[in-house]
């Protein structure tokens, strides 16, 4: 087997497309907001990516039969004016930094080729404590993109995020601007310590706004809701064994 092996399950010509990167990090922000745009827009696969920088592992459908791990990017053809979309998603990412490195390169192989002019990363900022009202903090490659993601509702801040933006979310960024490919990353504030369906909400609302979407989200309000019973409900187990007032927001452990 090859470093990475591109299975092209339909071939598309777009002539215009934006790339949205949405795998799995902290709180999954970035992998439900994308997991939601391929429900919602019914949108059809038409690559799938298998790699020796995946975990050796399969995954078990709940019919029994195995998968190999593997990312996958969805197409969305956009009504005429308006660029195509595509949507990276998948259960991993790469293991090390050369793998990142390597998926990154053959995924900006495969954007030039459909047309991308734009990248947007998706993703969740850690605060390690609850976040009742999460904003989306950004970083673009150039003016342009910060001023239209600033318009969109995104917050920049000097000091936020402070330690970078690691993996393929922060990768695609740069190594796309090698190959003249602009972007941003969008990073809706999390915990770290749940699935973040809020974020990935407040993360969705600025995307609407930025590629002029329409996009129903009531299904993530209705597990953020769940969400929020849940951390309501493991923080006062919390304050059961350490005495600590059960209305903190700080959520030190989970078991």
């Amino acid at each position: 087997m090859e470093a990475v092996v591109v299975h092209e399950i339909e071939k598309v010509t777009p002539k215009s497309a934006v790339l949205l990167e949405g795998l799995p990090g902290v709180g999954n922000v970035g992998k439900l907001a994308a997991a939601h745009l391929i429900d919602e827009l019914k949108t059809r696969k038409i690559i799938e990516l298998y790699s020796k920088h995946f975990p050796p592992q399969v995954l078990i459908d709940e019919k029994g039969v195995v998968k190999l791990v593997s990312n996958e990017i969805f197409y969305y053809e956009a009504p005429a004016g308006a660029p195509d979309l595509l949507i990276l998603t998948g259960e991993y990412q790469g293991l090390t930094p050369e793998g990142q490195y390597e998926l990154c390169d053959v995924i900006l192989d495969l954007a030039a080729k459909l047309n991308v002019t734009r990248v947007y990363t998706l993703g969740g900022y850690g605060l390690g404590k609850m976040v009742p009202s999460p904003r989306v903090l950004g970083a673009g490659t150039t003016d342009e993109v910060v001023n239209e993601m600033t318009e969109a509702g995104v917050e920049f801040s000097k000091d936020e995020p402070g330690s970078g933006i690691v993996g393929a979310s922060g990768l695609l960024l740069g190594m796309g601007t090698l190959r003249g490919i602009e972007g941003g990353c969008l990073m809706g504030e999390t915990s770290g310590y749940l699935v973040d369906p809020k974020s990935a909400q407040a993360v969705l609302s600025v995307i609407q706004k930025l590629l002029k979407l329409e996009v129903d989200i009531s299904q993530l309000e209705e597990k953020a809701q769940q969400m929020d019973l849940l951390a309501s409900h493991l923080k006062d187990m919390e304050s059961q064994f350490t005495g600590e007032d059960s209305k903190s927001d700080h959520l030190s452990y989970i078991g």
